[in-house]
């Protein structure tokens, strides 16, 4: 195998993976964000982990596709390798997920806290006032009038 042949092979690898990763992207896209995007990380290190088929010439190959081969034919002493590099690389991908995970969780749940004060407040900014009580006329909304309909004396102000 030439070096053309051998950067042909891994282009043509690469875009198949990078296309079974759209759709596993795709598949999982309804799932649960918690369950959804360590299922994405692990597929991404499945695909995308290269492992060393020959010291010599320094020649990689995809490790699911070398652990499938050796265990499906029998051919090679790859196979362990190979999972031992998938292995390392699962807990090294989960790793920095968990870090990443760790550090956005406390930022979303200040955004998110962030956003009901000022859904809050906009509501409270679209609560009618008394003036505008007295210009619509809305006997409903008159704040001058307790439940029962009977006139409040005094009118307290809106804080």
């Amino acid at each position: 195998m030439t070096e053309h042949d051998y950067l042909l092979a891994w282009s043509a690898y690469g875009v198949a993976a990078l296309g079974c990763l759209l759709v596993w992207f795709r598949l999982t896209g309804w799932m649960w964000r918690w369950l959804r995007e360590p299922l994405r990380v692990l597929v991404a290190v499945l695909l995308l982990t290269p492992t060393i088929v020959d010291p010599a010439k320094d020649q990689f190959a995809p490790a699911v596709a070398i652990t499938a081969l050796d265990l499906v034919f029998k051919v090679g002493n790859n196979a362990w390798k190979a999972a031992l590099d998938l292995t390392m690389y699962s807990i090294i991908a989960l790793t920095l997920y968990l870090v990443f995970a760790a550090i956005r969780w406390p930022i979303e749940n200040k955004l998110k806290a962030r956003r009901a004060e000022r859904e809050a407040a906009q509501q409270a900014d679209e609560e009618p006032t008394l003036r505008d009580v007295m210009r619509d006329g809305r006997p409903e909304a008159d704040t001058r009038f307790d439940q029962n309909g009977d006139r409040r004396l005094r009118i307290e102000p809106r804080l």
